[in-house]
């Protein structure tokens, strides 16, 4: 039985504590490569003149190089100094895959699944033992074929199943909210519609698992 866990960690403890501090409004996202020991960072809610300046000033980077430039996000290949305790090195040690990680606000949080709650718990130690300031929001054990429901309607359903299968999600875009909506017969509106409650119905499912009652 593997587990799910969700930890935050605040940035000062580990890296690009000033560039939060100099960009309050900033969200960085962890890109995952298989190929690279570690992930690249999508950063939003900045100018690129404003997020160069303050990775070259923050004490935590090594280099930083940009790969991507679209409208609204940067990516970044970003590498930290020796002595920086980035936020995957500790929690992937033991085997974790990272599914999820992000900072906002001077925090990093993520979800790693790990393959027992004792590899989970070796991981927490380590983050404790370092002086790293580390809260375990949540922790869940998937049982392998375990049945699953949702709450998606069969249009939701259908735009998600749509916008993955046509490279909606990919970066960059394989294919246009408007191009999307055409191939479905629906507009633009509609289908902006279905996904933004398609999320928030999968995030409510992760704070609130199916058969609970609401609030």
């Amino acid at each position: 039985m593997s587990t799910i866990a969700e930890f935050r960690i605040p940035a000062a403890d580990t890296t690009l504590e000033a560039t939060f501090d100099r960009l309050p409004e900033l969200r960085v996202e962890l890109e995952a490569v298989v190929s690279r020991s570690q992930p690249c960072l999508w950063i939003a809610d900045a100018e690129r003149s404003a997020v160069d300046a303050a990775l070259a000033d923050d004490p935590s980077v090594g280099t930083y190089d940009l790969l991507v430039e679209t409208s609204d996000r940067l990516l970044y290949d970003v590498t930290f100094v020796p002595d920086a305790d980035t936020l995957w090195d500790r929690l992937l040690a033991d085997g974790g895959s990272l599914l999820e990680g992000w900072g906002t606000d001077g925090w990093w949080q993520a979800r790693v699944r790990y393959r027992d709650r004792e590899a989970l718990c070796r991981a927490h130690d380590r983050l404790a033992d370092r002086g790293i300031g580390v809260d375990l929001r949540r922790v869940t054990d998937v049982t392998p074929g375990a049945p699953s429901t949702t709450r998606l309607t069969g249009e939701q359903e259908e735009a998600l199943e749509a916008a993955l299968e046509r490279g909606y999600f990919e970066i960059p875009r394989e294919i246009s909210m408007e191009e999307l909506a055409d191939e479905l017969g629906i507009s633009h509106q509609a289908l902006s519609e279905r996904l933004r409650r398609a999320y928030e119905t999968l995030v409510n499912e992760e704070i609130q698992p199916v058969g609970e009652s609401e609030t």
